[in-house]
Parts: structure tokens; sequence; C-alpha cells
């Protein structure tokens, strides 16, 4: 049997402050040449000031990507080209995979605590750049828990599995790049040992701060992890995150925008076809 691999943090990336649809104010950590692979984009959204987000991500296309937005508390509510409208509020996620094309718009709701939420870009492979576009609501209730010391691993995709066996399989499964992505919320004196066999593995810090090793990872950073098959985080005050993880696709990255491809070509036709109005449309 192959003997255990510590992961160790080989970069960190600080979050930058930065806005998008209409004026909304946000966090964001973008990696489009591939340091990240299969994940694109990071955006966090967190304020109690209406102005920072009251505008929202009004009507948009997007092509080449899947997205996952996660919400702490507020809410949002979505809208498509293809007719689905549904609201998210805390603890629920929507999952889009746009393939060939989806426009859509995301008003925030508010709730006691204002708005906090994430917006994650995955990268498609090439093969499903223009699949059939698919939406997806996901419920708090439908996420898996599974208790670590002294606190929960929530399981949005992929499957997740302590060193000790205990394992929970999120219910979003057909995530790009076989990503898995979990919610991690670990009280004063937690910690937890994973199994991590995939290629990228990635901690974004959105409260407190995670030990692993000798190096810290606060709010607001995102922690990429050398090769290894175990990660152990471990907190003295108290921390929450994100866990992503997923296999590289090793494909040129096109980015302009909102569209992701692999070619200059190809996003020079998604701006032909959404400006002519066949954006989205069956091939």
């Amino acid at each position: 049997m192959a003997s255990s691999t510590l992961r160790v943090i080989d970069h960190l990336v600080q979050a930058r402050p930065s806005q998008d649809g209409d004026g909304v104010k946000i966090k964001r950590i973008s990696a489009f040449g591939g340091a990240l692979d299969p994940f694109l984009m990071l955006d966090e959204l967190g304020s109690d000031e209406l102005n920072d987000y009251i505008g929202g991500f009004p009507a948009h296309p997007h092509r080449g990507i899947q997205t996952l937005t996660y919400v702490i508390h507020g809410g949002l509510t979505h809208e498509d080209h293809l007719g689905h409208t549904s609201t998210i509020l805390a603890g629920d996620a929507q999952w889009m995979h746009t393939g060939r094309g989806m426009i859509h718009s995301e008003m925030p709701l508010t709730d006691h605590q204002g708005l906090r939420a994430f917006q994650l870009w995955l990268n498609l492979p090439a093969k499903d750049k223009l699949s059939p576009a698919t939406y997806r609501d996901v419920r708090s209730e439908e996420m898996p828990r599974l208790a670590v010391d002294n606190g929960t691993l929530i399981a949005l995709g992929g499957t997740w599995q302590t060193t000790q066996g205990a394992l929970i399989q999120g219910p979003l499964d057909a995530l790009a790049g076989n990503g898995s992505i979990a919610h991690l919320a670990l009280s004063p004196q937690g910690n937890v040992t994973l199994a991590t066999p995939t290629a990228t593995l990635l901690v974004y810090v959105f409260e407190g701060k995670l030990e692993c090793g000798d190096k810290r990872v606060r709010a607001g950073e995102l922690a990429r992890f050398a090769p290894g098959n175990e990660l152990f985080l471990t907190t003295s005050g108290g921390a929450q995150a994100l866990l992503l993880s997923g296999e590289p696709h090793h494909e040129p990255i096109a980015h302009y925008g909102p569209f992701v491809m692999n070619e200059q070509h190809e996003l020079k036709q998604a701006l032909q076809d959404y400006r002519n109005g066949s954006f989205g449309a069956s091939l």
C-alpha cells in the first residue's frame, strides 16, 4: 500500500476588490491562465450595505463554463432565457452548465445580515463547450453533512472522505473536471483530515484562519496545494472555508468577459452568435 503524503501549500492568492453586474462590489480571485485548472474564478459577495449589491446582475450571456452560486445568508433570484426561474436562500446553491450558451440574470435578496454569497466558475473541457445548457437548484437539506473534530463538512458536490473512511457524496455529480466542492465550518480548536486524490486542491477561507503545517490561510485568501493524498487543516480560533478539488483539463484557455473557449476564433463566434440572436440555440 502506498504511503500517505500530506499536502502542503505551494501558493497563496489574495482576493482583490472588484465589481461586476450593475456595480456589485465583490472580492475576486481569477486564474484564466490555468493556474487553478479546472477552476477559473471565485467571487465573494459579502456586505451589509445595500448599495454594495442592490443593482444585482442584470441579464447577461455565458458560454463554455459552469457556474456554481452558494448563499451563506440573503438570497438570489435567477431567471434565464430557457425559462428557468428560481430563488435560492441561505444554505442553498444553484448550478448552471452554460455549454453553448445561457443568458441569465441574478438579483439579490437580503436578510437581517444583508447578503453573503459565492460564485465559482469551472471551465468546461473542449468536448463540452457547445453542449446543451442546463440549470439546477440544490437546496440546503439536499446537502449531506459530515461531523469532524469540532466542526462540520457540508458537501455541495463530488465525493469527500476522511482518512478514517467516513464518506459523503454531494448532490452535484456532474461538475466539470470531476469537481468536488464543500463548505467547511470549524469551531475553535477544530480540525479535519481528508483523503484528497485529485490533482487540483484549493481552500478559500472566508472567516477566521486555517493552519496547514507552518502556514496560515486568512480570510480572503485562497491556498493551492502541492500534490499528495491527505489534507490536514486545523484552527485555533475557528474558521469557515470553501474546499475545491478537481482534475485539470490541460487545454488552452481563451477568455473574453463571460465567454471561455479554447481558441480566439471561438470567442469571435460567441460574440457573433450573441449579437445575431442565435446564442444558445441548438446546433
